[in-house]
């Protein structure tokens, strides 16, 4: 077990990228596995900050932009909220969640630039890239489009083909064209900044493949040693974009810092923030030698945490380098690979919105299943299992019973003297210690589906114990060894309460309601004890039996996404118009006040179909509008969207709610609704004439 070596602990999530909602499969790879971390920590009274952020620059922003016809501001305000809201639901506790659109990041991805390159680190190289004459621009590889030549798939990407998946370059292609225009790119010189992490191979050598040959994790130990041995080379870290943080130097125009490197200085900036938001100070986090850096990550993004950050902190000088990367493999879903653009996944906010009330539920299944060392699955059967036969039967089942019988033989009321404020069984006593030992041990070596399994094991031998003392029995010969028996039960959950809090926290937090303990955080230090007539709460199910017709939904909903994703394009008729409307003078149009607003909340009214309830931020306040777009739009899928709002309509009460406003939507002929929204860079506030 690791001894306390480190004053402070800083724990990164992988920024997700900002163009679209994220799956589960993103949840057990990175996030949980932070999450529980940074809890276990906070647990153990360690000295932590946790930190994530939206990921907002790069071409995989400009793309899904282009995809909506819309503005990369447009895209990465949507989906940061949806994402932000999402997490927020899951219970993953960061202490801040932040953006890398937000200034104080492009003051420090730009600062840590110059800094590099005052120093000489950076490499400047001409080469010869694809140009738009027509567009006038240079074509980042997602830009440039061509046949794969090794599965002739007519529309791979500069980058990659998406369905063979071989990774490309653009001068692979064959017939390659522009995104842009259609039209076939030229070759013409351009300069970029590059970081010769050719210069840095020895070091990487023997920091990682002999510093962490045993303490890191062998995928990624293996994927380091694998791009190691092969020789690094130079790497740009600037590129033609008119999308993403300027490049801070003369003779730049027209270049932004390449993605991958301004992406992990996120980290650095959203700890700043959380600094200012707190009053602490950011620098001993990532600047002093006590304090420990851990990034959790899946395992594509290896090279990115292991080999290049590090590379560009020890160029720097000033920070910390990773402890630890325990990166995770990747998780499939129903026997293929986990994808949304083939509509094979499960999105976040898709299963909070068909399972609101079993978060815990969702956290205790892909930690069972994390791909911590191989990919895993996830499949609704198994899903259903896991929760009707450990959750149901094993947790829930010996919190029912012992709060059940606690109500029926002594009225909840806990009866002890100052000799009982823990477990009276010697037997329970040493088990439990050992559990603890081996609880810690898994967390610290980063093995979580292990420590989840011990917690388990607590309610297993709770239900053994409780199996053989049977109270129900000795209530009527011994009540005093009934009393005992339940009361080393009532004991052991507040144990299986404490230790379940990384796991399942809102389980635990009911679990010590029932207890009539505050439900504050209790550290694994603190002792669990009852004072003398102390009186329980009503008992209540901590978890639902999941039946079959429900998971079957799940199994044809699924089915019927990837249908309709593949399903081909409908052939685009010439719709009927509305006719136009009778003529309005200049005065009348002048008297409505229309303005560009932000919606912050979107919920649906109770006993409803069309109505949504919205929360408008139009700049001059934040109001509730109440529009019939239900039948049309996702509450979570439409937070973070801009909207034109009539500012000065008569307000009116709508189902018990006050509107203030009506949002402006275009409707086509078959009855379709999409929002009027404003182009790039309209603040909330801003004027429609």
């Amino acid at each position: 077990m690791e001894t306390q070596k480190y004053k402070r602990y800083t724990i990164t999530a992988a920024l997700p990228y900002a163009n679209g909602p994220k799956h589960i499969g993103h949840l057990a790879g990175a996030y949980i596995p932070a999450d529980l971390y940074a809890r276990y920590l906070r647990l153990k009274r360690r000295d932590v900050v946790f930190v994530c952020g939206s990921d907002e620059h790069g071409t995989a922003i400009a793309n899904q932009a282009m995809k909506e016809h819309t503005t990369p501001r447009a895209i990465i305000d949507k989906y940061h909220e949806l994402i932000k809201y999402c997490f927020g639901k899951l219970n993953i506790s960061f202490d801040i969640y932040h953006r890398t659109s937000e200034p104080i990041h492009h003051e420090t991805a730009q600062e840590f630039f110059i800094n590099l390159n005052d120093k000489g680190i950076f490499t400047e190289q001409e080469s010869e890239q694809y140009f738009d004459e027509q567009a006038g621009v240079f074509l980042a590889d997602r830009y440039i489009i061509g046949t794969c030549p090794v599965c002739g798939n007519e529309n791979a990407y500069g980058d990659q083909c998406e369905k063979c998946g071989t990774s490309l370059s653009p001068e692979e292609l064959i017939e390659p064209r522009s995104t842009l225009s259609g039209n076939k790119p030229v070759l013409r010189p351009t300069k970029h900044w590059y970081l010769p992490l050719d210069k840095y191979e020895n070091w990487l050598r023997e920091w990682i493949l002999e510093g962490h040959a045993t303490d890191w994790k062998t995928n990624v130990y293996g994927q380091c040693k694998s791009w190691i041995d092969g020789g690094l080379h130079p790497r740009a870290v600037t590129r033609d974009l008119d999308w993403g943080i300027k490049v801070p130097v003369p003779g730049a125009d027209g270049k932004v810092l390449y993605v991958w490197f301004d992406a992990p200085i996120g980290y650095i900036s959203a700890t700043k923030q959380w600094a200012i938001n707190t009053g602490n100070d950011w620098k001993p986090y990532w600047q002093d030698p006590d304090a420990k850096l851990v990034h959790f990550i899946g395992k594509d993004n290896i090279v990115f945490h292991c080999i290049v950050f590090p590379a560009m902190l020890k160029a720097h000088g000033e920070f910390v380098l990773p402890e630890n990367v325990p990166a995770n493999e990747f998780m499939n879903l129903e026997g293929d690979k986990m994808s949304t653009s083939r509509g094979w996944s499960i999105e976040m906010h898709e299963y909070l919105e068909d399972f609101p009330d079993k978060v815990d539920e969702l956290r205790y299944y892909l930690t069972a299943i994390a791909p911590e060392t191989s990919d895993s699955e996830f499949t609704w059967k198994d899903y259903q299992a896991r929760v009707n036969n450990e959750l149901v039967a094993i947790l829930g089942n010996l919190v029912n019973r012992v709060m059940i019988l606690m109500h029926k033989f002594f009225n909840g009321q806990v009866q002890t003297d100052a000799r009982e404020i823990t477990l009276t069984h010697e037997g329970l006593q040493t088990q439990l210690k050992q559990l603890y030992a081996d609880l810690e041990q898994s967390f610290e070596s980063y093995k979580f589906r292990q420590a989840q399994q011990i917690v388990m094991d607590m309610a297993r031998l709770g239900n053994r114990y409780l199996t053989e003392q049977e109270p129900w029995k000795t209530i009527k010969t011994n009540p005093e060894a009934a009393r005992k028996s339940l009361h080393n039960c009532l004991v052991l959950i507040g144990h299986i309460a404490t230790c379940l809090q990384p796991f399942l926290p809102g389980t635990a937090q009911k679990l010590l309601a029932m207890l009539n303990w505050p439900t504050d955080i209790i550290h694994f230090d603190q002792q669990i004890a009852f004072a003398n007539e102390h009186q329980l709460n009503a008992a209540s199910l901590l978890f639902e039996k999941l039946e079959d017709e429900v998971i079957e939904k799940q199994i044809q909903k699924l089915i019927n996404k990837k249908q309709a994703m593949e399903a081909p394009a409908i052939e685009v008729t010439t719709p009927t118009l509305m006719p136009a409307k009778e003529n309005i003078n200049y005065e009348q149009f002048a008297a409505m006040d229309i303005r560009i607003g932000t919606i912050l909340t979107a919920e649906k009214v109770a006993k409803t179909k069309k109505l949504l309830k919205l929360t408008i931020d139009t700049g001059l306040d934040q109001r509730t509008v109440v529009s019939g777009i239900a039948e049309h739009f996702e509450p979570d899928a439409i937070i973070g969207q801009q909207v034109s709002i009539l500012a000065n309509l008569e307000p009116r009460e709508i189902k018990g709610i006050l509107s203030q406003g009506m949002i402006l939507m275009a409707e086509n002929a078959e009855g379709k609704l999409s929002f009027v929204s404003p182009g790039e860079g309209m603040h909330n506030g801003s004027v429609v004439r």
